[in-house]
């Protein structure tokens, strides 16, 4: 059974992925959690409290996640691990607004803001990446390519590629 921190953070993330933040209200986020309006208020502080609380919950899931998954990866020595790591970064973030804000430095005006700049995220992502996964050949210059790489992943969050566009003859 989840405690009542969790359930009002499950029923915030909720409401932020239906409306604005701005327009969430805490008596909504309460009443889906099934709690008071004062349990929330003493749990948080505020709404202001409960969106730090909301994106550093979401931020701190996707980091431990990329952790998970570059150890698994590690494990198994695979080659082509950090491109795998990278394509794991995008498709997590792409899923969650909160997390890709976070990470692109974006002051959504419907979202939480970030609690943690993107440069200190992008140092975790990279020092996970790093105790986790096999070097390959290029063992000197593997912190630099981790580096690189999840910067690349990031931008492509900033800017995503165009969808492919099928042939113009129809096949494909």
């Amino acid at each position: 059974m989840p405690t009542a921190r969790e359930s009002l953070l499950e029923a915030a993330g909720f409401a932020v992925e239906r409306r604005p933040w701005p327009v969430v209200r805490m008596v909504e986020v309460a009443a889906r959690a099934g709690v008071s309006r004062q349990t929330l208020y003493n749990e948080f502080g505020d709404k202001a409290g409960l969106g730090r609380a909301l994106t550093n919950h979401r931020v701190t899931a996707f980091l431990d996640g990329f952790r998970a998954f570059c150890a698994a990866r590690g494990a198994e020595g695979e080659n082509g691990a950090l491109t795998e790591a990278t394509d794991w970064i995008v498709r997590s973030a792409h899923a969650d607004r909160l997390v890709r804000a976070s990470l692109t430095g974006c002051r959504c005006a419907g979202l939480p803001p970030p609690v943690r700049p993107p440069s200190r995220l992008v140092a975790e992502l990279r020092e996970s990446a790093l105790r986790a996964l096999p070097p390959g050949a290029g063992t000197a210059a593997f912190p630099d390519a981790c580096e690189t790489a999840i910067r690349l992943a990031l931008s492509h969050l900033i800017a995503p590629p165009e969808p492919a566009a099928a042939p113009p003859d129809g096949s494909g």
